[in-house]
């Protein structure tokens, strides 16, 4: 509650501020209290394999959690040609987690012309078709899909991009970037997971066997730079359809978490149709692999996730429906992989406006997929889990 009390001064005393100086100030937040109803084992969070970012005691146990966050960011144009971002957040979770309790999500400036536009900074990459709303949240669920959820805990380059959009309909941009060497440690060492907390820089965060961690988003370890790719076609609020290709380039040599490269490169095509109609379509498809080094080889991880999502809108009412395919295995094919999971997911949610500023929300989502190589490191290989969520949200 003191995060939110101070975010809301901060909020109205810097809005007033920069209203009176600059008329292109503009400052965004969240302030989101959930009650989380779970079935699952210990959150991977607290170096388990619970699929979820809170868990319970074991694989057949339930509990109720309490999760508050509180986001905040500004968008600055002291000129036509120029524009300043920066958002962070705050948040309240379960002790055990680990984990950073407050940091920077994003911060970079844009150059921009008609028609280019240049990006340097710490940013999302602009693939997603789900968390299309302000400071990368979704408008259709509380908890984001497989993709999403993994892109927000490890995908976060710091670098440059430089977008072209030569008409309205067709878009081209390229990303060289530093950093996310590690991208991919998550996904090899406790597979797909399902939530919404995004990693903010520099941060440690859990990774099993339970002794260990990583660091998703910043320094540099190998003097290397990461590129990105990526092709749009667009009718303007109607259809989206985009083709992108990731690639870390990270040098494989041995290493020790948190600074274990991981050589990562993966390809995304997504679609969307109906932002601006009653009904909303919108799929994502991604698959690639990972690649980290020991003494004497390498062992690389193949992965992929694909969701399909339907939103409908009815006044201040939202229902979605989300379905999804993960999984991962080893590239060389073994009996017993302890890396292979083939596992699907549902999620259905109910999110209604209560006014201008008050969002209230109701979501019920369902994983099914073990993890074999739970049983490495002692620990229940059944990962599968539900949870149902509570949600009041803020927004200003």
């Amino acid at each position: 509650m003191r995060i939110a009390a101070a975010i809301i001064v901060i909020s109205s005393v810097t809005t007033s501020a920069f209203a009176q100086q600059q008329s292109s100030f503009q400052l965004h937040g969240f302030l989101s209290g959930r009650a989380i109803y779970v079935r699952s084992q210990p959150s991977w969070t607290e170096h388990g394999f619970g699929r979820f970012d809170v868990g319970a005691k074991n694989a057949d146990d339930t509990r109720i959690v309490n999760l508050d966050v509180a986001q905040l960011g500004f968008d600055w144009s002291p000129t036509s040609w120029l524009l300043l971002h920066a958002d962070g957040v705050a948040r309240h979770e379960p002790s055990g987690t680990v984990g950073s309790r407050a940091g920077l999500v994003q911060g970079f400036f844009d150059l921009f012309t008609e028609r280019l536009r240049l990006r340097v900074g710490s940013f999302w990459l602009p693939t997603s078709r789900e968390n299309v709303d302000l400071l990368w949240t979704s408008p259709y669920t509380i908890t984001y899909s497989a993709l999403n959820t993994w892109i927000g805990e490890e995908v976060r380059p710091v670098g440059a991009d430089l977008q072209f959009s030569p008409n309205f309909y067709f878009t081209m941009g390229a990303t060289a970037f530093r950093g996310n060497d590690t991208m991919g440690t998550l996904l090899a060492g406790r597979g797909w997971t399902f939530g919404n907390r995004l990693t903010v820089f520099n941060e440690t965060v859990a990774l099993t066997p339970p002794d260990l961690i990583t660091k998703p988003v910043g320094r540099d370890l190998d003097s290397r730079t990461g590129f990105s790719e990526r092709v749009r076609f667009q009718v303007p609020e109607q259809l989206v359809l985009q083709v992108a290709h990731v690639d870390n380039r990270a040098r494989v040599l041995p290493g020790v978490p948190p600074d274990a490269p991981w050589a990562t490169r993966f390809n995304v095509v997504s679609f969307d149709a109906g932002q601006s109609a009653p009904t909303t379509v919108a799929a994502e498809y991604a698959k690639g692999n990972t690649t980290l080094g020991f003494p004497g080889g390498t062992f690389t991880l193949d992965f992929s996730t694909a969701y399909l999502l339907v939103c409908r809108k009815q006044g201040p009412n939202r229902y979605t429906t989300r379905i999804e395919r993960f999984s991962t295995r080893g590239h060389v094919r073994i009996p017993n992989d302890p890396y292979r999971e083939n596992g699907t997911a549902v999620t259905i949610a109910w999110l209604h406006d209560v006014n201008e500023h008050i969002r209230s929300g109701l979501e019920y989502a369902k994983v099914d997929g073990d993890r074999p190589g739970a049983a490495a490191a002692g620990l229940d290989t059944r990962a599968s889990g539900s949870t149902i969520t509570v949600e009041l949200r803020y927004r200003f």
